[in-house]
């Protein structure tokens, strides 16, 4: 008999500050938030799939993505708290004009 093991999910939190700029985006930006916030907590931080993923250079396990194609670009920000418990949470959802990085 074959077995298989399920890594365990991880817990995607939204700071209060992205929380705010979610609540401004457009309804299809926001619709790919949703998506790969399910991602997030069913796959972990590694997201490749995702267009111009990447880790944030000089930065400890924190991550980026376009949320879109065109302009304005939209791009989500995550950082992992806590690889033992695996818990991450997502600091900045909005323009890329304005990321933080």
């Amino acid at each position: 008999m074959k077995t298989t093991h399920q890594a365990a999910a991880w817990t995607v939190e939204i700071t209060g500050k992205a929380h705010k700029q979610r609540g401004k985006l457009p309804e299809d930006i926001a619709d790919a938030l949703l998506a790969l916030w399910t991602e997030l907590k069913l796959e972990g931080p590694v997201q490749p799939e995702w267009p111009h993923y990447g880790k944030l250079k000089g930065r400890k396990d924190e991550y980026h993505c376009h949320l879109n194609k065109g302009r304005p670009t939209y791009v989500a920000v995550w950082q992992v708290l806590d690889k033992q418990i695996r818990l991450m949470e997502i600091t900045y959802v909005g323009t890329h004009e304005n990321a933080p990085y």
